[in-house]
């Protein structure tokens, strides 16, 4: 019969709690902290790596350059600035284009950056090559089209063109698409 009572004051106890111990209090608070440091470098790297992925892609920002009323079937040399956004830093580029139509009456512009060492040409500047964009740093030279004549081994570049509202607009910068 002793044996049923303290079953049945066994049944009666209430539920013995289990102590943390001091090594695991100290596991739990430092594995805690070393996730949360492990996170707080690994987080930025991630989005670092990852942010650009998920930028949408504009279809580029178009600059207005000139009228089109003013643009001949000869080449001329227009320049324009380009607002850039670095980071934080807002800079304003300097930049230029010779811009011509062509027979059929289409606008196109070049970049005045030769393809063979980057220096800028200019048109008809040299006597022995008339009607020509000549690079004054190795000779490199070009037909109206940006087609390469020597020492370069690629057309000239093109900048995208849009007309709007009677003026020419320029984008980015594209391979030649002119020259066949």
């Amino acid at each position: 019969m002793s044996n049923q009572h303290e079953e049945h004051e066994s049944s009666h106890k209430p539920p013995v709690r289990k102590e943390m111990s001091r090594r695991q209090f100290l596991t739990y608070t430092l594995g805690g902290a070393t996730a949360f440091m492990a996170a707080g470098v690994t987080l930025p790297m991630v989005r670092f790596a990852v942010d650009p992925i998920l930028q949408k892609k504009g279809e580029g920002a178009f600059v207005k350059v000139v009228e089109i009323s003013k643009i001949t079937s000869e080449p001329q040399e227009f320049t324009f600035e380009l607002k850039q956004q670095d980071g934080w830093y807002l800079s304003t580029a300097n930049l230029t284009a010779w811009i011509r139509k062509d027979e059929s009456g289409k606008i196109y512009a070049l970049s005045p950056i030769c393809k063979h060492l980057g220096c800028t040409i200019g048109w008809n500047n040299d006597k022995n090559f008339p009607d020509e964009y000549h690079c004054p740093c190795h000779g490199a030279h070009y037909t109206k089209e940006g087609k390469q004549l020597a020492v370069a081994s690629k057309p000239l570049d093109e900048y995208k063109v849009m007309l709007k509202d009677d003026w020419v607009y320029l984008g980015e910068i594209i391979p030649n698409t002119i020259v066949k």
